[in-house]
C-alpha cells in the first residue's frame, strides 16, 4: 500500500500519534511541541472525515465520541477483583511476612526462610479492569463488587495515558488491572470550575476520579483529565510471566503505564526500608498515595498461598498514617461564588501539615460550623481531606476560652449588601445580584467561556484589568468599550524584583473589541448559559432556549410552564424564575438588549408538548446517515421531545442506522430494540410513520 495514498497517510500518523501520546503520558517525556501535536491530530481528523470508511474504533480520533449515556451496564469481571486486608504498623507487617512464610512452609515443615515481595505506591483512586482482544482495547469496567462492574468503555477511551491499542499486543483476549486516578494539579482545578459553579467541593482526588468515571458523558470525563496506572495481568495465554517483576516490565513493554517507584525486595526488611523512604517523599509526587502494596514477587507461590473470600493471602496494603495537627481558628470569613453561594472559610494561624503551609480551611456552611461547635478563637484540630484539602476536624474545648461566642451567619452581601436568600430546602446562603462585583469577575470569565459566548481574549487577566480600571461593572458594559480605551490600558507585572509597565496596544485591542462585536449575534443557548444562572449548564440552556425561542418569553414563563420542558426539573425552573424575579439581573436583559445582543434563537423552536410524538423516547444513532448530519438528525429528535442516547440500552426506542452501523446495532438485536433505516426514520420525524 503507497504511504502516499490516504490510507497511508491514515496508517502513518495514527502510528505517530500514539507514538507521541506513549512518550507525553506515559513516559512524560515528549519529543514535540503540544502545536506540533495537535496538528498530526488535525490532520488525521481531517483525512478520516474525507475517508469514513477508514475509521477504526482504534484511531486516536475516537477517544471521545457520542453523546451521553443512559446508564452503566452491568458486566462479569475474569476472576473475582479481591480487596486487599490492611496493616498499620511494622508489627502487622512482620506478622504478614510470619503467614506467608508459614504458608510456603518447606516439605520439613519449616517456613520459607525469605520471601521475595515486590512493594509497589498505593494509587488512592478507584480499580478498573481492562479487556483487550489481539492487543485492542474492547472494554474498560470498574471493580463494582468484585464479581460485577459497570462497563465504563466510553470513559475508559477518554484516558489518554490508556492505549486503545498496544504495542505488540498479544493475541486473544486478556484482562489488565490497575488504578484510575486523579492528579493532584487536575484535583484542583476541578474543584475550583465546581466551586465557581456552585457545586460541592469533592473531598479528596479519589471521590473525584470515582465520580468521574460515573459520569454517563464522555466529554466531561475527557475535560478532567484522569490518568492510570496499571499492575496486574489476569486471563492471559499460557507462558505468560512467572513473576510480577516481570509482569510489570511485560505490561511497560505493551504501552501500558506503570508506576515507575516499585520496588523488588528480597525480604520483609527491605519492604519496610521502602515503607519507611516513600513516608515522606511520596509528597514530591503529583498524585495521592496512600500507602504501600506488598506483593509474593512469584506468581507459582500466589497460587499456593490462595485466597479468604475477601482478601488474598499474598498481598497486604500498609497504610500511612493520617496527618494532622493543632492551631488557632483566627476568624471565620465568607467567599461569594459566581453563582452567589456565599460560604465560609476559616483563616487559620499558620501551621505546617503533610508537606505545607496551611492557613486557610474550608468550613463548608453555616450548619456544619454549628454542628461542629466552631468558633472564632479556638484552638482546632485540622487535617487534610485526602491530603489536598484543609479541613477542621473539631474545636479544642478544654482550650476554648472565655467570652468566645458561636458565630453568626450575616444576612447581607458583604460585596454589594444586597439581602442573602436560601430556600428552605437548602443550606447555603445566596447573592442573587448578578453585577455583585464578587460574582462578577468570576462571571464575567464564564460569561466569555468557549461553551458561552465564546469571547476569545478575554480571560482572566483581562477581565482583572478591565475591572480596576472600572470600564466594566455588568456583562452589558462590554459592549461599550472602545479599542482606543483598551489600548490606552496597562499592565504591569513585577519579576525578579523589576516592576514592567506595557500597554494594552492597539492591535490586541482591536481584536478583543472585534471578538466581543461578533458575540452580539450569538445564538440564544450561549447567552442563557452565559448568564450563570444556577443549576442551568449547556444542555439545559439549549432546552430553555428551543422551548421558548426568546428572552422575552423565557423571561415571564412560570415555573409551571418551566416544567413543562422535557428534561427541566423542578430544581431548574425554580432557579431560573428566581433569577428573573432579582430586579437587577432584569436590568442587565435590558442592556444587553440595548447593546444590542441577540435575544432570540436561531433553531426553530420545539414543538409544543401536545405536537411532540416522541416525547420520552430514547433514540441511539450508529453509522453514516447519507441525507442528513448526525446534529441535524439529533436536532429533529429533540424537537420533537425525543432524546438522543451514546449506548443501547434496554430504554432505548429506536436505534437509527446508517451505512456500516457498527456493534450498536448487533446490541440492538440482542436486546431486541426495533430498528430504523434512513428513509424509515425520515418518514417517522416527519410524521408519516
Amino acid at each position: 500500500m503507497p504511504r502516499t495514498s490516504p490510507a497511508g497517510r491514515i496508517a502513518a500518523l495514527r502510528e505517530d500519534i500514539r507514538a507521541h501520546e506513549e512518550r507525553y503520558y506515559v513516559q512524560q517525556d515528549p519529543s514535540i511541541s503540544d502545536a506540533e501535536f495537535d496538528a498530526l491530530v488535525k490532520e488525521l481528523e481531517a483525512l478520516e472525515a474525507a475517508h469514513p470508511d477508514l475509521v477504526t474504533p482504534d484511531s486516536p480520533t475516537q477517544r471521545v465520541a457520542g453523546r451521553p449515556a443512559e446508564g452503566f451496564v452491568s458486566v462479569s469481571h475474569a476472576s473475582p477483583m479481591l480487596s486487599l486486608d490492611n496493616a498499620y504498623s511494622e508489627e502487622e507487617l512482620r506478622a504478614f511476612d510470619d503467614r506467608v512464610r508459614r504458608g510456603l512452609a518447606q516439605p520439613s515443615g519449616e517456613p520459607a526462610e525469605s520471601v521475595t515481595y515486590v512493594a509497589e505506591l498505593k494509587i488512592d483512586g478507584l480499580s478498573i479492569a481492562l479487556t483487550y482482544e489481539d492487543g485492542r482495547l474492547r472494554r474498560g469496567a470498574s471493580r463494582g463488587d468484585g464479581v460485577h462492574g459497570e462497563e465504563v468503555t466510553a470513559n475508559v477511551r477518554t484516558i489518554r495515558v490508556i492505549p486503545l491499542r498496544l504495542r505488540d499486543g498479544p493475541p486473544g483476549l486478556m484482562e489488565v488491572r490497575g488504578e484510575v486516578y486523579l492528579p493532584r494539579a487536575a484535583f484542583l482545578r476541578m474543584n475550583e470550575e465546581r466551586e465557581q459553579a456552585d457545586d460541592p467541593p469533592f473531598a479528596n482526588p479519589r471521590n473525584a476520579a470515582a465520580g468521574t468515571m460515573r459520569n454517563l458523558d464522555p466529554r466531561q470525563v475527557a475535560r478532567r483529565r484522569l490518568r492510570a496506572w496499571m499492575y496486574q495481568l489476569v486471563a492471559a495465554s499460557p507462558g505468560g510471566p512467572a513473576t510480577h517483576e516481570a509482569t510489570l516490565e511485560q505490561l511497560r513493554a505493551w504501552g501500558l503505564p506503570v508506576e515507575p517507584h516499585w520496588r523488588r525486595c528480597e525480604g520483609i526488611d527491605e519492604v519496610l526500608a521502602f515503607c519507611h523512604e516513600w513516608a515522606d517523599k511520596r509528597r514530591h509526587l503529583d498524585y495521592d498515595t496512600d500507602g504501600v502494596v506488598i506483593k509474593v514477587d512469584n506468581l507459582a507461590a500466589r497460587d499456593r498461598l490462595g485466597a479468604t473470600s475477601k482478601f488474598p493471602r499474598w498481598a497486604l496494603a500498609f497504610k500511612f498514617p493520617a496527618e494532622q495537627a493543632t492551631t488557632r481558628l483566627l476568624r471565620i470569613e465568607v467567599n461569594v461564588g459566581r453563582t452567589g453561594a456565599v460560604t465560609p472559610f476559616a483563616v487559620l494561624d499558620p501551621v505546617r501539615l503533610a508537606g505545607s503551609t496551611i492557613q486557610l480551611a474550608t468550613l463548608h456552611n453555616e450548619q456544619e460550623i454549628a454542628r461542629k461547635d466552631i468558633r472564632a478563637g479556638d484552638y482546632v484540630l485540622v487535617e487534610k481531606g485526602g491530603e489536598v484539602i484543609p479541613k477542621i476536624v473539631m474545636p479544642i474545648l478544654s482550650r476554648r476560652e472565655p467570652g468566645v461566642v458561636p458565630w453568626v451567619m450575616p444576612r447581607s452581601c458583604p460585596a454589594c449588601g444586597s439581602p442573602l436568600h436560601r430556600p428552605d430546602d437548602e443550606v447555603v446562603w445566596r447573592c442573587m445580584n448578578t453585577s455583585c462585583p464578587a460574582k462578577l469577575r468570576r462571571g464575567l470569565i464564564h460569561y466569555a467561556s468557549r461553551a458561552a459566548m465564546n469571547i476569545e481574549g478575554l480571560g482572566e487577566s483581562r477581565v482583572d484589568l478591565f475591572l480596576e480600571s472600572g470600564l466594566i461593572r455588568d456583562f452589558a458594559d462590554l459592549y461599550e468599550l472602545e479599542a482606543a480605551r483598551v489600548a490606552a490600558l496597562t499592565t504591569v507585572s513585577i519579576r525578579e524584583g523589576k516592576t514592567t509597565e506595557r500597554r494594552f496596544g492597539m492591535p490586541s485591542a482591536v481584536k478583543l473589541v472585534g471578538e466581543i462585536e461578533r458575540s452580539r449575534q450569538n445564538d440564544l443557548p450561549r447567552l442563557v448559559y452565559g448568564l450563570g444562572i444556577r443549576h442551568v449548564g449547556e444542555r439545559a440552556a439549549m432546552l430553555l432556549a428551543r422551548a421558548f425561542g426568546s428572552m422575552d418569553r423565557l423571561c415571564a414563563a412560570s415555573e409551571q410552564e418551566l416544567q413543562a420542558v422535557p428534561d427541566i426539573g423542578p430544581t431548574v425552573a425554580a432557579a431560573v424564575r428566581a433569577w428573573f424575579e432579582e430586579p437587577r439581573n432584569r436590568e442587565l436583559i435590558e442592556r444587553l438588549r440595548k447593546a444590542g445582543v441577540n435575544l432570540t434563537s436561531h433553531t426553530p423552536a420545539a414543538a409544543p408538548p401536545e405536537a411532540q410524538p416522541l416525547a420520552g423516547q430514547t433514540f441511539v444513532l450508529t453509522g453514516t446517515l447519507s441525507t442528513m448530519t448526525r446534529e441535524e438528525a439529533t436536532e429533529a429528535i429533540e424537537r420533537l421531545g425525543g432524546r438522543v442516547s451514546g449506548s443501547v440500552s434496554r430504554k432505548t426506542r429506536y436505534v437509527v442506522t446508517g451505512e456500516e452501523p457498527g456493534s450498536k446495532l448487533e446490541k440492538a438485536r440482542a436486546l431486541g430494540v426495533e430498528t430504523l433505516d434512513e428513509a424509515a426514520f425520515r418518514q417517522l420525524i416527519m410524521g408519516k410513520r
